[in-house]
């Protein structure tokens, strides 16, 4: 049986073409991408302890061997980061330590203040089952006719894979989706990720399946929205980790001043209303 960790570095390494990497071409090949004898050599370790890494039959290979096979298969930053989260557990999994505390859906206090502090800006308190826990009102005046905020406990997650009009307020729908399946990866708990996987499959089908067992690292640049009443909106991300909570606080911030303009419009139209949350 495959591991987290055998699974994303045997996707990398099929995924990686020769040339992107400098090495030479060794004629056609059933399977494509770099070969297990290629990895091993440029990580400078045997092909058999590679073969049993991606075949989930070693499920703690040291720190050293994962920095090494980064450098081989020459991983991103962030590609490098959830390797070192897989390998965490991917671990975990055999000394039956994965996370306990389920995900979190209580905003404290002082992380309410700061959301305060933020109007009337747009930023949302979320975590990473996709849950949106409380938001400013300029939020909610950016997802009102959108459909986002209807559900009683709204989950982006949810609403991208399962709410047709997700496609239309998200024109790059594809990365949105791919950014909602990696981030199921990082939940709090496997067993919380694992359920929401379940009730989704059946209604999103293959869509999300096939994102969920490829471990694309999303990018994560500006997000576009095609905005029933506002038009086009170009947000930049700013992210803040509140890691004792296993939430975020995400705040979007105009990228161009047509952008700003028409947030001013929605606000204006829908008011300046009370911070909102789910508990």
């Amino acid at each position: 049986m495959g591991t987290p960790l055998g699974d994303f570095l045997r996707l990398k390494r099929d995924s990686t073409q020769p040339e992107q990497l400098g090495l030479p071409e060794h004629g056609r090949r059933r399977s494509p991408g770099l070969r297990r004898a290629d990895v091993a050599a440029r990580a400078g370790v045997s092909v058999e302890y590679l073969t049993r890494i991606e075949q989930g039959r070693d499920r703690n290979p040291s720190v050293a061997v994962l920095h090494a096979l980064c450098d081989a298969l020459a991983l991103s930053t962030p590609e490098r980061e959830h390797v070192r989260y897989l390998a965490k557990i991917t671990g975990d999994e055999c000394s039956g330590h994965l996370g306990r505390e389920p995900a979190r859906r209580e905003v404290r206090p002082s992380v309410r203040e700061t959301l305060r502090l933020l109007e009337p800006g747009v930023a949302v308190v979320t975590n990473r089952l996709g849950d949106l826990l409380t938001w400013t009102s300029a939020y909610a005046a950016v997802a009102a006719g959108t459909g986002l905020l209807d559900a009683d406990e709204p989950n982006l997650t949810r609403y991208v894979f399962t709410d047709p009009r997700a496609r239309s307020l998200f024109p790059y729908w594809d990365e949105v989706a791919d950014e909602q399946v990696f981030d199921l990866w990082l939940g709090s708990r496997a067993e919380d990720a694992e359920w929401l996987a379940a009730e989704l499959a059946p209604a999103a089908g293959p869509e999300f399946t096939r994102r969920m067992n490829r471990h694309k690292v999303p990018e994560r640049g500006v997000l576009r929205l095609s905005h029933p009443d506002a038009g086009r909106l170009r947000l930049r991300r700013e992210f803040l980790e509140l890691p004792s909570d296993s939430q975020l606080l995400l705040v979007l911030l105009p990228d161009d001043r047509a952008t700003s303009e028409a947030i001013a419009r929605l606000r204006d139209r829908t008011g300046h209303g009370r911070l909102r949350a789910i508990s």
